[in-house]
């Protein structure tokens, strides 16, 4: 019996291809990620009050989106790059040295603006011993060696690593993270355990992978810096969009109302991984299919739309329904600023979910400058509205700014989709009669 199911659903075969456990491998990384994030905020809460939850919440965002430079669209490349040369351990000698060389130097240059910004400028003031202690996370990104495993197609090692290390930073907060005062070693613990889980990959990389580690070429470092500039600043737009509403905030309010605030949008930004991995899982089928099979394509890209908006949609009305047992659940207290601002973020990941068609159309037809230019458009937007609504409304202004965001991020993309893929706009709406 088992052997006719089998024939029938080669399941073995289908977690045998390398393309489908590198996708589970990436989403079991998220996922980790995502969990042991959820429990260490009430961890944390709790131990530091909110306040200071809000202020580490804050330091991290101003790191997350220096990390965009340090990775500055390598990310997205360079497992291309290693895949290519997976049987040449001398050229990917090189490509590792110099990737590793230039997001160290990025990181670096990175630490010096905000060291410069804090003592030169005395800007950060309210968080900048945190944001100082934080600047660990940098090297942290600079040493991760994710994107090398995903192009060896060798995932298991460097995600057993992850949770391993997040599995650590949980431990040091239950034994060391005791009182406000002690806020500033949050995000400086995590920075240093995922250092040094780095660094022990990058000696396994070394000797048994026996891939030699060679000074910077500096002429290849820049070479490759050039080419991924519009990469760089599509993620920094998206980035800024996405995840900068904390640092408008900080301007206008308190550090408690930060706190809350920033309790809301982290449930809300884990939920909206979900359309950007249903992205990532779904391109390399789709960017085949739309080269051999445009039917094919039409038809999966009709299906996966409808059932990413489907999924999306029971997340975000489960959440606005439950946002007050989700606030009490997570800071274990009432905060009803909190329950306001995540129903009205609720919506986010639905509205989000509606434009993985045009993401996956800018993707397959491989047009760098529209993503760019949608990305920008979408954070000006963004800090425009933002800026405006937080000054005025608060914390719930802001909520409202970011909502609309993603409402308009919407309809430029289909805008650019239907001025410059207009054929394939008009295939996609033929399915729908």
């Amino acid at each position: 019996m088992f052997e006719k199911l089998n024939q029938l659903l080669p399941l073995g075969n289908f977690i045998r291809n390398k393309s489908i456990q590198n996708f589970l491998f990436l989403a079991f990384i998220q996922s980790s990620n995502v969990l042991i994030s959820i429990i260490s905020m009430p961890l944390l809460i709790q131990s530091i009050g909110v306040d200071q939850f809000g202020l580490v919440n804050l330091s991290l965002s101003v790191i997350v989106i220096l990390n965009i430079l340090v990775g500055f669209g390598y990310n997205l490349n360079a497992p291309r790059e290693v895949a290519i040369n997976q049987q040449n351990k001398e050229a990917l000698s090189h490509i590792v040295s110099n990737i590793f060389s230039a997001k160290f130097l990025l990181a670096g240059f990175a630490s010096l603006v905000i060291m410069v910004g804090v003592f030169g400028l005395g800007l950060f003031s309210e968080y900048r011993i945190i944001l100082v202690y934080s600047l660990l996370l940098l090297f942290s990104e600079a040493t991760l060696p994710l994107w090398f495993f995903q192009g060896m197609e060798k995932m298991k090692l460097v995600s057993i690593a992850n949770v391993f290390s997040k599995l650590l930073f949980l431990l040091g907060i239950v034994l060391f993270i005791h009182s406000p005062g002690q806020s500033k070693w949050v995000n400086f613990m995590l920075g240093f355990l995922g250092l040094g889980i780095n660094l022990f990959l990058l000696i396994y990389i070394h000797i048994f992978l026996e891939i030699k580690l060679y000074k910077p070429e500096f002429s290849a470092i820049w070479k490759s810096l050039r080419s991924n500039v519009l990469l760089f600043f599509s993620n920094l737009g998206s980035h800024i969009a996405v995840n900068g509403g904390l640092i408008v905030l900080s301007f206008f309010s308190t550090a408690e109302t930060l706190g809350m605030y920033s309790l809301a949008e982290r449930v809300i930004m884990v939920m909206r991984i979900v359309p950007a991995l249903i992205v990532q899982a779904i391109f390399p089928n789709a960017a085949k299919l739309y080269a051999t099979d445009l039917p094919g394509f039409l038809a999966f890209s009709t299906k996966v739309l409808m059932i990413s908006i489907t999924v999306c949609a029971v997340l975000s009305i489960g959440t606005y329904l439950g946002a007050e047992i989700i606030i009490e659940i997570l800071s274990r207290r009432s905060l009803p600023q909190s329950v306001r601002v995540l129903k009205i973020l609720a919506f986010v990941p639905l509205l989000a979910s509606a434009n993985i068609f045009n993401i996956i159309l800018f993707l397959i037809n491989d047009q760098k400058q529209l993503l760019f230019t949608t990305s920008w458009l979408m954070c000006g937007y963004m800090l425009m509205v933002s800026v405006f609504a937080a000054n005025y409304y608060g914390e719930i202004g802001l909520a409202i700014a970011l909502l609309s965001t993603e409402m308009v991020v919407f309809f430029i993309s289909c805008f650019f989709n239907w001025k410059y893929n207009r054929v394939l706009m008009n295939e996609l709406f033929s399915t729908y009669r």
